[in-house]
């Protein structure tokens, strides 16, 4: 803490010491400036950016497409696969899309939907109840506080392993397992959308 002092005494001290004169607050009366270094610094900003945005959760919204006629087979499947996205994190919209005269039976859609809210009931609220859109109805699911906790913990850990693979001089950890198994899943359940939307186009 040097006090208050005139612009050019700040800069004249900066230079004497190989260092800058920092403005890191115009708004105060006087303004605030610190003497240090420039250019670390702004390599410490950004490394503390970097950081925040390792350690924050981010929360993505898996789509999961169905159709009225979905059997029941390919329902548990997606529901399955819908528990492993609310297990990771992530919210989870429920589509389900309607052709042709299938809009006159909205109410089979409802019970698809009412049977996976049963399913994810443990891991799961609903966010948004079943609403009909158009030609479509949807659902939104999101996991429960216990879940995110869960989710927070293992990321944490993740992130202090990370870190110390790096202290220790090891390479860090690879693409974290789970993401990859469940960028896998997504592409299985694109595939099975398109096979259903061949399959209508061919009926």
């Amino acid at each position: 803490m040097l006090g208050i002092m005139p612009t050019h005494e700040a800069l004249r001290r900066a230079q004497e010491r190989g260092l800058d004169l920092v403005e890191v607050n115009p708004k105060a009366d006087p303004p605030v400036c610190k003497i240090l270094d420039f250019g670390k610094y702004k390599y410490d900003e950004k490394k503390k950016a970097r950081e925040a945005k390792r350690k924050q959760s981010v929360v993505e919204i898996k789509e999961i497409k169905l159709r009225p006629k979905t059997d029941d087979h390919d329902l548990q499947f997606k529901t399955r696969a819908a528990l492993r996205f609310i297990e990771a994190g992530h919210k989870v919209k429920f589509t389900v899309r309607f052709r042709g005269r299938e809009i006159t039976h909205p109410e089979k859609a409802q019970e698809q939907l009412d049977w996976i809210v049963q399913q994810c009931d443990e891991l799961a609220n609903v966010e948004v109840r079943p609403v009909m859109e158009q030609r479509t109805m949807t659902l939104l699911m999101a996991p429960k506080p216990a879940v995110m906790q869960k989710v927070a913990q293992a990321r944490a850990a993740a992130e202090k392993a990370r870190q110390k693979a790096l202290q220790e001089g090891r390479a860090a950890p690879a693409l974290n397992e789970q993401d990859e198994a469940l960028r896998k899943l997504e592409e299985q359940l694109d595939e099975e959308d398109d096979d259903e939307d061949d399959d209508e186009e061919g009926s």
